[in-house]
Order: C-alpha cells, then sequence, then structure tokens
C-alpha cells in the first residue's frame, strides 16, 4: 500500500482486503474494497453478495467487537466462528442495516423505536399544563407506582423510618398501554353440554388426562362429573376468573388460578407470530382485540392526556402525521427548551427526507413492512457523531417508488461523506448509478455462482459482458396491444387508512398494476378492498408463520413424498427423515444450530458441533436414495432437485411438480433446507405464490413481486405472470418495477403525495396513455424510464 499524502503510515490503510472467502457458496473470492467510499454489490438472487457482504465483512468485524468485552461478559456469550476466508484486513466497526421487521411487541411503536418519542416527553414534562411530572408521566410503557416501607437509618442510634416511593408514568392502567383489550369468546374455552372430565376444556394443553386437566378436575371448587351448562355463578367464576390459591391436588401443593387470567399469562402475554401454530389458531379464533374504552386507544393515563401545549396532548402529537408534526414543532417558539426543539424538529426531518413523513409515531413498529423498518433503522444512524464505521444495507430500495429513490440515493451519498465506509446489496439500476466501485457476483446463482465477474467502476460494470451489466440498461417497452377485460372488480367508497372514499372499477383476466409513491395508499386499496376467499389469493410479503425449523422443503409440502420415497427405498420409517422427529439429532435436537438467547444483546447461532449443521443422527445419514442422503437432499438448490428427483431411482413426480412451480418464481437457487427465517421478503413472497400456484383461485393479489429481484430475473417474473393471466387468471400487482408497469394492461395511479397528501385515484388507463398523459409522478418515471 502506498503512503498518505502527508506520508503518514496511518494512511495507509485505505483498503478492506478479503482474500480467499468460501462462507456458503463463495469460491475463494478475494476483493479489495476502498474505504469511505460507496460499494455496491450485484448479482443474480443468490450469486452470494449476503455471504461476501453480511456472511463474511460484517460476521467478522461483529467477533472482533465481542473479542473487546471483558473475559466475565464474554463467559456469557458463544464464541462465534471465524467466517471461512484466509486474510481479511483493514475491518472498521460494521453497523448492518436490514430488513429484519421491528420487534413486534405490542408496545413498540415508530416514536419508541427511533428517539422522536423521547424528545416528545422531555418537552411536554417542561411546557405542557397542567404539569403532571416528569418525561416518564407521558410514557405509556411505564406504569405509575406508589409503595411505602421502613427503612434502618443509623444516626447514632438505629431506628426505623418511614418512606414513600412513587413514580408517575403514563400508562393506561386498564390496557397496560397496549391501546387494546382483549375479550374471550368463552364458547371457545368450553363445551358447556359437557362435564370437565367428559373433557369440557378445548383450550390447547388442557386434555382431561394432561397435568392442566387434572388439576382443574381435581382442584374441588366444583363438581367434575356436572355439565358446565348446570354451574351455579359461583362455580362459574371460579372457573373463569378465581384470584391465584393454595390447593393440594394428588399430593402435590400448586397454586390454582381461573382459566382466564391462566390464558392471559402463558397465550396473550407473548408475541401471536410466536407461538406454536395450533396454539396460535386457537388465540386467533378466541380471542378479539378491541380498543380500549378508558384510553380510546392513545395507550396514556387520564392524565397524560388531559396535559397540552397550545390545546395538543402528547397523544393528539403522536397521532398526527410527522409531515404535520414537523410543522407544529417549528410553530412552537420557547427559548428555554430552542435545543430540544431543534434536534426534535431534524428527527422528524429526517422522516420526511427519508420518505416516511407519511407515518405517525403512534403506528405499531410491527406493522410496517421491511424496507419501511430498514428506513426507520436508518433514521437513528443518519444523526449519529459515529465515522469511520461500515453501514452494511440490504437493498435499501425495497418498497420505494423510483421517485423517493433519489432521495434514498442522497442519504447514502451523506453517510459516505461523513467519513463512512457504504456497502450496499442492491438490485435498481438508479442505486447501482451512484456507486464509487461495483462488485459484481455470479455468473448464476447457488453452486453456478459464489466468483467475481467484475470489480471496478459502474462505467466498466456496463461495458462489461457479466448478466448484470449487460441487463443495466434493459429498458422493458410500453406494450403496443393490451389484452381485453372480462368483467371488473368494483370497489365503491374504500376509505381504509388514508383512502378518501375511492371508487375504482378493477378489471379481471388482466394484469393490472396498482402504483404511487411509498405511503400513497396502495396497499390500503388492494388489501383493504379485494377481500380474500371468493377466489381471491392474496400473497404479501408477511413474515411466513414457523419457527427456524421450518424451510422450503416442509413450508410447500415437498418433504412429504421425499420422506416416503427414502422410507420406502431403505425399509425404515419415515419419521426417521424428519429433523422434528426421530432422526433428529439429540444435540440440537434437529435445528442445525445451538441458539444462544443474549438477553440485551442479539441472540447468536452457532453451528451444532455433533451433527457439523446436517441436522440428523449419524444412522439416518447411512441411508440413501439415488446415492444421496437425507442431508445432501436439503442441500441442494431447488434447480439441482429439480433434475435429481425428475427420473431414475430418485424419480418423484409430486416432489417435482413442487419443485417446478418453485424454478418458474425464481427461486431455483433456494436450498431446500434453508430456514424460512433467513428468507428476504421477496423471497417469502414468492415462496407463497409456489405453494398457491395450484389453488382453484380466480384473482392473485402480489404485493411487491420484484422484490430481491435481478433485472435478468425480472423478465422470467413477467413471463409467470403472463402465463397466470393467460391460464384466465387476474393478476393484480402492487408495484414500483418499471419493468412491470411497462407490461401491465392497465395501471390505477394513486397518489398525488403520500399520507392525507395521498389516498386517491389520480390516473385510470393503459401504460402508453400514462406516459403520454405524464401529469403524475409515476407517469413522468415511467416516461423517462421507456425513453420517450
Amino acid at each position: 500500500m502506498t503512503k498518505g499524502t502527508d506520508g503518514h503510515a496511518a494512511d495507509s490503510h485505505e483498503m478492506i482486503r478479503v482474500h480467499g472467502a468460501r462462507v456458503n457458496n463463495l469460491k475463494d473470492v478475494s476483493v479489495e474494497i476502498p474505504k469511505r467510499r460507496l460499494t455496491v454489490f450485484t448479482g443474480v438472487s443468490g450469486s452470494g453478495k449476503s455471504s461476501l457482504v453480511f456472511g463474511t465483512i460484517a460476521a467478522e468485524s461483529q467477533r472482533l467487537i465481542n473479542e473487546t468485552y471483558s473475559a466475565f461478559v464474554q463467559g456469557f456469550m458463544p464464541t462465534l466462528a471465524r467466517p471461512e476466508v484466509d486474510v481479511l484486513d483493514g475491518l472498521t466497526t460494521a453497523i448492518i442495516v436490514d430488513q429484519q421487521r421491528l420487534g413486534a411487541d405490542p408496545r413498540s411503536t415508530v416514536g419508541t423505536a427511533t428517539d422522536a418519542n423521547a424528545m416528545l416527553r422531555i418537552l411536554f414534562s417542561r411546557l405542557a399544563a397542567p404539569h403532571i411530572g416528569p418525561p416518564s408521566a407521558y410514557a405509556f410503557n411505564v406504569a405509575s407506582v406508589q409503595a411505602s416501607g421502613a427503612i434502618k437509618v443509623d444516626k447514632g442510634t438505629r431506628r426505623a423510618e418511614k418512606v414513600t416511593f412513587s413514580r408517575t408514568g403514563g400508562m393506561c392502567p386498564r390496557c397496560e398501554g397496549r391501546g387494546a383489550v382483549t375479550d374471550i369468546d368463552l364458547t371457545q374455552l368450553y363445551d358447556d353440554s359437557k362435564s370437565l372430565r367428559e373433557g369440557a376444556l378445548t383450550i390447547p394443553g388442557y386434555s382431561v388426562d394432561g397435568w392442566y386437566g387434572r388439576i382443574y378436575t381435581g382442584c374441588g371448587f366444583f363438581d367434575p362429573d356436572k355439565p358446565i351448562a348446570k354451574f351455579t355463578k359461583r362455580e362459574l367464576h371460579d372457573l373463569l376468573h378465581k384470584e391465584p390459591t393454595k390447593i393440594k391436588v394428588e399430593g402435590i401443593n400448586l397454586t390454582y388460578e381461573g382459566l382466564i387470567p391462566k390464558i392471559q399469562k402463558s397465550f396473550l402475554s407473548k408475541d401471536v407470530d410466536s407461538l406454536q401454530p395450533h396454539v396460535r389458531a386457537f388465540v386467533e379464533r378466541a380471542v378479539t382485540f378491541t380498543v380500549c374504552p378508558d384510553c380510546e386507544g392513545t395507550r396514556l393515563n387520564e392524565g397524560a392526556r388531559t396535559s397540552k401545549i397550545d390545546g395538543v396532548s402528547i397523544a393528539d402529537a403522536c397521532a398526527m402525521q410527522i409531515t404535520d408534526l414537523a410543522d407544529w414543532i417549528r410553530g412552537l417558539d420557547d427559548p428555554s427548551v430552542a435545543p430540544l426543539l431543534t434536534a426534535l424538529g431534524h428527527s422528524l426531518d429526517s422522516f420526511v427526507e427519508i420518505g416516511l413523513g407519511y407515518l405517525s409515531l403512534d403506528r405499531p413498529s410491527g406493522t410496517l413492512s421491511g424496507g419501511e423498518a430498514q428506513r426507520v433503522k436508518m433514521i437513528r444512524h443518519l444523526g449519529s457523531s459515529l465515522t469511520d464505521v461500515t453501514y452494511v444495507f440490504d437493498e435499501p430500495t425495497t418498497g420505494l417508488h423510483p421517485h423517493d429513490i433519489q432521495r434514498m440515493n442522497g442519504l447514502l451519498l451523506r453517510l459516505r461523506d461523513k467519513g463512512n465506509t457504504v456497502l450496499v446489496v442492491e438490485h435498481k439500476p438508479e442505486t447501482i448509478a451512484i456507486a464509487d466501485h461495483v462488485v459484481d457476483l455470479g455468473p448464476g446463482a447457488g453452486t453456478g455462482g459464489g466468483a467475481v465477474c467484475f470489480e471496478g467502476t459502474v462505467e466498466g460494470l456496463r461495458a462489461s459482458d457479466t448478466v448484470t451489466g449487460r441487463h443495466l440498461d434493459d429498458r422493458a417497452s410500453v406494450k403496443e396491444t393490451v389484452r381485453e377485460p372480462k368483467g371488473a372488480l368494483e370497489i365503491r367508497g374504500a376509505d381504509a387508512n388514508n383512502l378518501r372514499g375511492v371508487d375504482v372499477d378493477i378489471p379481471l383476466g388482466v394484469l393490472v398494476a396498482v402504483t404511487g409513491v411509498a405511503g400513497s395508499g396502495k396497499s390500503s386499496l388492494v388489501h383493504g378492498s379485494v377481500p380474500e376467499g371468493e377466489g381471491v389469493i392474496s400473497v404479501d410479503q408477511g413474515t411466513i408463520k414457523g419457527s427456524r425449523r421450518s424451510n422450503p422443503a416442509t413450508y410447500t409440502g415437498l418433504l412429504d413424498p421425499i420422506r416416503k420415497a427414502f422410507a420406502k427405498a431403505n425399509g425404515v420409517k419415515p419419521a426417521l427423515f424428519s429433523a422434528n422427529s426421530e432422526g433428529a439429532c439429540p444435540t440440537c435436537n434437529g435445528v442445525g444450530v445451538v441458539f444462544t438467547d443474549l438477553a440485551m444483546m442479539a441472540g447468536v447461532a452457532t453451528t451444532c458441533e455433533e451433527c457439523e449443521g446436517r441436522r440428523f443422527q449419524s444412522a439416518v445419514l447411512e441411508y440413501r436414495l439415488g446415492g444421496r442422503d437425507i442431508s445432501e437432499v436439503l442441500a441442494m438448490p431447488v434447480s439441482e432437485a429439480e433434475a435429481f428427483f425428475a427420473e431414475g431411482e430418485a424419480r418423484i413426480p409430486a416432489a417435482h411438480r413442487i419443485l417446478t412451480r418453485l424454478s418458474d418464481v425464481g427461486l431455483g437457487y433456494l436450498t431446500l433446507g434453508q430456514p424460512l427465517t433467513t428468507l428476504s421478503g421477496g423471497e417469502r413472497q414468492r415462496l407463497k405464490l409456489a405453494t398457491h400456484m395450484g389453488d382453484k383461485g380466480g384473482v392473485y393479489v402480489l404485493d411487491e413481486p420484484t422484490a430481491g429481484l435481478h433485472l435478468a430475473d425480472v423478465e422470467q417474473l413477467l413471463g409467470l405472470l403472463d402465463r397466470l393471466v393467460d391460464s384466465g387468471k387476474s393478476v393484480i400487482v402492487v408495484e414500483h418495477h418499471q419493468a412491470v408497469m411497462a407490461h401491465a394492461d392497465w395501471i390505477i395511479d394513486l397518489g398525488p403525495g403520500a399520507g392525507h397528501d395521498g389516498g386517491r385515484v389520480v390516473f385510470e388507463g393503459t401504460p402508453a396513455e400514462l406516459v403520454a398523459d405524464r401529469s403524475t409522478l409515476t407517469g413522468q418515471h415511467l416516461a423517462q424510464y421507456v425513453g420517450e
């Protein structure tokens, strides 16, 4: 390395050097990434971008940071394995800004996930009237507490002195800061025509023979042989609501508690998505969430709701659209809190700048999309004083309209200009164009990728003959002729979220694109007004219900025919080939990794040393089908498995059919055993689409199916959408990608802006008419894209 301009040795470390990286599918990759520059990593899905950026560079940075903690702290932490790489030089602290949804804790909101709520609470504690207390008095996640007791005071003579302690919080006592109260449908808890001994309780885990069943039949508060319908008021109260009481059942001392408090503690205090599927189904059946009547959903107690600044309470401020809240803050003029107002104004302006001005601070963080969650995390870093760190972004343009991508580009450049190294995994040509340095991985996906195809400038990438280089300037042309609709889906007076009584006819039997800037009301219109059922198949990017054990093979039902084929070929039970059943490795229980929950930090998964991540007992791996054991089959990419199960000894038509659908939706690179928790939003959606392809539904509703797709794969997806429409289906796509807009038969454009500036239909017609019209933001960007 050459020395810096002033010749100082410290200025010579200008590169992050990676030599011989072999994580996942990387084939001895060596790259040199310039520091304090914006580097974009491109390549088809599954080419190894994430393995290089997240699995190698960011993972090693994290490992080295963990080693700086004291030996005491390290004793509680798992030892992170060093990524498989020969040389890693010049690393700086990595901050990962990914698309993992923000925690779905019921009390987590956009305001609490950023600093905005904390600053607002300080503001209200200083200026609001009547004054009710410190900032905690305006916090919906702090309860008011009063306690008294005696303490020993030694002032020459020891004596007890009475003290009282009180803390003023803002939490609504009825809903405990959740904004909603639960109402339990008693008919789902028990069958009142039966007695307890006959199995009246229908709650999961409360069978007559089970432990809970024995407690309720043996507690002595009611006759276990009497049908519940004949219980007296007292007995029914004891069954449902009795407070914790010490009892003895079968010689064991226990605490008895009524069914409703028991359910609230065991099921309702947890995040619904983390429950087992059968328990989640019960909760969704038995429990309805209604707005808390005391606080009207604001989560705050009366004191916090009635303390106001210029007639505005903190609940009103959090319910405002952020653009309006920023204007209101600018209108406040009080020298005593001037620095606070300035800081809060900057924070709110960051939301607007990043294209999230349409949110409100009281929006639950669990309802944000992956792209929105990533942009909320970005806000934390924009105001950060840190420099010379490495920021790692995973497709930051996901869910952004072309108009918003320009803003996002500006923010990435700002982070770089502060003296940071910015690494971005990205497919959109608009973001690739601003890169100082490009690393293109490929040439294919899975085993066909993992090599560096190109390294250099954007101009160099254009001129190179790589897949990305060839497709970088691809421009879909607007259709000459469009399909004729076969009827229409009428929507009248749609007013979900920000929609303003929208009337629109969605044509059927054609490909319809619903467009508009982020927050204009697209999802509200499509998901809120096109009812599921009645032949409508709605496929979104929401998390797939399942644990770390779930993978594409289990989710699609592909594993059942494969297990049966293995069992038949080897003359043993199918359960041996399930990592959730008899064949599981005893050390990791068939997960392949040992997960350590660190409580105060992000949990860490380390590969199981017993099975080396293969998930099965070694005896099970002796059994083969077509020369492969079950762990080798689960390690196959879909494209390889499709050929493997098509012919010869391993021919399984049922499995081949599912694998063909997975290839059709562009998931040929996924391995059959990849945990579902590691899939991106776009991959999850395409996996759901593959499972629904054989359904009888007539209308498919898709939410940004191009998310996470390489330019070359978008063509394949368009081909699939065309095949669906040509087979007589109707396809409605919420989409930002101009290639999909140009390919559509009909466009419904919402806007003109986001939040309360949107919610109206600003254009309906064919793509050609939209380009000619150019009156909307979408029309202008589409015209620019097709070169007109």
